[in-house]
């Protein structure tokens, strides 16, 4: 299911301004790929543009190429509806839509593209996605009640469950524990181990122990200054960026001189 991404001198604009300029690297699949950087250097920035939802923002463009499966993401004949169902995304703070039922949530995205399903097929997969979201064994007996009452690491693999209900093959998880509590971000980070045997998953964090308990490899951004774009500086297996990394500036950033 999951898919390799390669990402050939992407340049990210928003209206005149360069927010991103020049990125090139290898999402592999099955793996985790952790983007890491001080503040506004663009992470989040290129994130979004691996399922275009940064086109939502007016003036938005992309110049390069996000290849997967030997069609670039960018190319002209590419719906971009078609590009976010393939390419999921777990948003920072957790946003199960709130008058709707947990059972709901998860089948949101599937009715929002206009699959009609028979009700048994709409229980199993509410059943098959809450299980691969390790949240199945805690709801099971209210899917009737509101996603909202769930506790704030519930919701985040709800949205989780939601997500892989729509079938993606890759998944984007922009910050998708640092407003939760260390036993929910650490049930967060299993989960995370357990996705990558079915997808290619990419995260941005700024815990940089997260980074090196969960990533197979790490992308450093960093930013020259206020108005400057973002680079990518160094990209490498996340055991080689943290014990010798070959940017000063990356060593600088890990062990905590900046950012």
């Amino acid at each position: 299911m999951s898919k390799r991404i390669d990402v050939k001198d992407l340049n990210v604009y928003y209206g005149d301004f360069l927010a991103v300029e020049g990125v090139t690297m290898t999402i592999e699949p099955r793996s985790i790929t952790a983007l890491i950087g001080p503040s506004g250097c663009g992470k989040s920035t290129f994130l979004r543009t691996l399922n275009r939802m940064h086109e939502v923002i007016p003036g938005a463009r992309v110049e390069g190429e996000a290849i997967m499966d030997g069609q670039n993401l960018y190319a002209d004949d590419v719906d971009p509806v078609q590009v976010r169902r393939q390419v999921g995304m777990v948003f920072q703070r957790p946003n199960p839509f709130p008058t709707m039922s947990i059972a709901e949530n998860v089948l949101a995205g599937v009715r929002l593209n206009n699959r009609r399903i028979k009700k048994s097929e709409a229980e199993d997969l509410v059943e098959d996605s809450l299980r691969g979201a390790n949240l199945w064994n805690e709801v099971k007996d209210r899917l009737a009640r509101p996603g909202s009452s769930l506790s704030g690491g519930q919701q985040q693999r709800l949205c989780i469950a939601r997500a892989i209900a729509v079938r993606p093959e890759v998944l984007l998880m922009d910050e998708p524990a640092s407003a939760l509590d260390p036993i929910s971000t650490l049930a967060i980070e299993d989960l995370m181990a357990e996705l990558k045997d079915d997808y290619t998953i990419v995260i941005v964090t700024h815990n940089m122990q997260q980074a090196a308990r969960v990533s197979d490899k790490t992308g450093f951004f960093n930013i020259a200054g206020t108005g400057k774009p973002g680079h990518l500086i160094e990209y490498d297996a996340t055991d080689k960026m943290f014990s010798s990394p070959t940017m000063k500036e990356t060593e600088d950033y890990i062990s905590g001189r900046f950012g």
